[in-house]
């Protein structure tokens, strides 16, 4: 991730942020750093498979923390005070498939925070960059890469 590219995050998503940084300074380093010890004491560490791998959980671990501290630099916050005329980053959307007549309800958030499984989708996918800007009883034709889908938006939140 490039150093200067701004990061959208929600509250929620910067506190996780920080927690998961948190987490990985204190617990996962003293982890890795003990797995590492406990590999020396096995002697040489030329051809010692724990020791490798406790070395390269560690380049994981640091690599982990230095994204997530970038993040967190470039992160701008998505305000929760949008109104709800129409669907902006942070907005919560229901829309309802036409073809299918069901309904479904997504948060749209930046990049670094979707979680399609928990409905937090970015507002780079094919759906939230189509649901950016619309509006209640708009109907949005959406290009994805499992074919074309027809929604109405129902509800902004």
């Amino acid at each position: 991730m490039a150093n200067n590219k701004e990061v959208y995050l929600t509250v929620e998503g910067i506190q996780k942020l920080r927690e998961e940084l948190e987490y990985l300074q204190t617990v996962r380093r003293a982890d890795v750093a003990h797995k590492i010890h406990e590999a020396k004491m096995d002697g040489d560490v030329s051809e010692n498979a724990g020791y490798d791998e406790a070395k390269n959980e560690q380049a994981f671990v640091e690599g982990r923390i230095k994204t997530v501290e970038r993040l967190i630099a470039g992160a701008v916050m998505i305000e929760s005070n949008h109104h709800k005329t129409h669907v902006v980053l942070g907005a919560r959307v229901t829309v309802r498939d036409i073809e299918f007549d069901e309904t479904d309800t997504y948060v749209i958030v930046g990049s670094a925070e979707a979680n399609p499984a928990e409905g937090r989708i970015s507002n780079e996918s094919p759906m939230g960059r189509a649901l950016m800007g619309g509006r209640v009883g708009q109907h949005k034709q959406i290009n994805t890469p499992g074919g074309t889908i027809n929604v109405d938006i129902v509800e902004i939140e």
